[in-house]
């Protein structure tokens, strides 16, 4: 029997490259943003000898401040445009101050705005973008014009998407729409412009596509047949994860879950317009919880903890199939950490995505998949992700308070690493920066915490955590020539 030929796939050279959200770039207006700042560090990159610069998803975010429940799948944050002559000097240049800056940046740009005017330009941006910018820009105004709460609590026309009450609300909202427009022009261009600076210093800019999206965006309203709802728009169910090693009592995401089965029947048509938006952003993009496209966790939408779910199947095969035939082969780094079964390796290597392995957990045991002297070329190697402590606050760990490790697991995952890695311990972050770039894996990222050293305090996410998560920011001070050399010595030395 003939066998058919694999799918094209994307090679990866051999490169390093640094994980930081813009939010945690240096600057002086309380958040990192899309400015002088942002294409300084670029340049930086490129003394340092690094090729990528990892991101995480860029979309307006809502509560909690995460980057992976945002208001659309497709939008871009504002709190992110650089808006010329604002500053927060009062705001701490170490840390954002979610709750100061969103209203003080909100203002400025507001004002910026209302002296550009709504031409041309921004016309045909608007037409370009018709198949989303219509509907987020109307949820959004909808949104400020019922308190901010959630879509399923608006007046009846506006949550049920009434043709009549949509027409009302769009007239009456015309202001805050026509703005909406405007800041979204600015964002992308902003983001265009630093996207080219990066291209032209040879940096590829990588992307984060969370699987699900937030129920509170406009993506959800604005099709909600696409998703596994009641009739009043409520969750009938939501994804999640089960217990790991990130929490004991799993994680409980509250993101609809597709109706996978009416997205095939229209050729997962919004999950082609959801990666061609990506690809039109980034050079390449990491897919999260890439699992749960073979499999994902099922629980019911009034659960209060992630336990009592199930697994159920997901599209598989059939929807990267028609991705791969719509956008060609698909630069994906494929998110498979958790509970991961033959199935899902399966289905990563039908299409070549390379995983991921994190360098922290090769030690916990004996045969460990991510301990380096497994690893093939095709692979990607972090020290660390955004929902890891730092490499530091890792190391300094005692056990108490972990979720998933005890003061006994610490200390054996402790002198195993110093065996394997023949340390001692001190300058652990440099170790493991060193040891993931002497690898054979193609692609290694870091954390900017890991380059820096610094301790669980700076870590950027602690799952499971309501707040405080995602502030973290760094100093132009902490970039001292000695960190930036001795980056660029290591990824010379290992040929990045």
């Amino acid at each position: 029997m003939r066998r058919s030929a694999p799918p094209p796939h994307m090679q990866f050279p051999r490169a390093a490259g640094l994980l930081l959200h813009p939010t945690s770039l240096p600057g002086n207006g309380g958040i990192g943003d899309f400015g002088p700042d942002a294409h300084r560090f670029v340049q930086w990159l490129a003394d340092a000898g690094l090729k990528i610069w990892q991101v995480l998803p860029l979309g307006p975010t809502g509560y909690g401040d995460s980057p992976y429940q945002g208001f659309s799948a497709f939008a871009g944050n504002p709190l992110l445009i650089h808006v010329p002559g604002w500053s927060a000097e009062q705001q701490p240049t170490h840390a954002v101050d979610f709750g100061e800056v969103i209203p003080a940046k909100h203002a400025a740009l507001a004002a910026w705005l209302d002296t550009m005017p709504f031409d041309a330009p921004v016309e045909q941006f608007v037409h370009e973008q018709h198949h989303w910018l219509p509907d987020y820009a109307l949820f959004m105004a909808l949104k400020q014009a019922h308190g901010g709460v959630e879509w399923t609590q608006w007046e009846r026309g506006a949550a049920q998407r009434n043709p009549a009450a949509l027409t009302a609300w769009r007239a009456r909202l015309r202001a805050d729409i026509e703005r909406i427009y405007k800041q979204q022009y600015v964002f992308f261009g902003q983001y265009h412009a630093l996207h080219r600076a990066c291209r032209a210093l040879g940096i590829t800019l990588m992307g984060d596509v969370p699987i699900y999206v937030a129920h509170d965006s406009a993506d959800v309203w604005a099709n909600p047949t696409q998703f596994q709802l009641n009739a009043d728009g409520t969750l009938r169910v939501q994804a999640g994860v089960p217990p790991d090693y990130f929490s004991k009592t799993g994680q409980l995401w509250g993101n609809p879950l597709y109706d996978w089965a009416r997205m095939k029947s229209n050729g997962y048509a919004w999950w082609i317009q959801r990666m061609r938006a990506a690809l039109e952003l980034f050079d390449m993009v990491r897919l999260d919880h890439f699992r749960g496209f073979e499999a994902y966790w099922e629980i019911p939408g009034d659960a209060r903890t992630a336990v009592n779910g199930h697994w159920v199947k997901g599209p598989g095969a059939p929807l990267f199939e028609a991705l791969t035939r719509a956008l060609g082969p698909l630069p994906i780094v494929a998110e498979n950490l958790g509970l991961i079964t033959p199935e899902v390796e399966s289905l990563r290597e039908q299409f070549r995505y390379p995983g991921m392995a994190i360098l922290q957990f090769a030690f916990n045991e004996q045969g460990s998949t991510f301990i380096p002297h497994r690893y093939d070329r095709d692979l990607v190697v972090y020290t660390g992700t955004h929902d890891n402590d730092t490499t530091m606050g890792w190391w300094q760990s005692t056990g108490e308070g972990d979720s998933t490790r005890s003061a006994e697991t610490v200390l054996r995952e402790r002198a195993f690493a110093q065996r394997y890695l023949a340390t001692d311990g001190r300058d652990i972050h440099w170790v493991l920066i060193r040891t993931a770039l002497a690898s054979v894996a193609n692609t290694v990222l870091f954390p900017m915490q890991d380059v820096l050293g610094l301790g669980s305090a700076d870590r950027m996410n602690l799952p499971g955590r309501q707040k405080g998560n995602w502030g973290f920011r760094v100093t132009w001070a902490q970039l001292t020539p000695e960190v930036t050399d001795r980056l660029h010595e290591l990824t010379s030395t290992y040929e990045r």
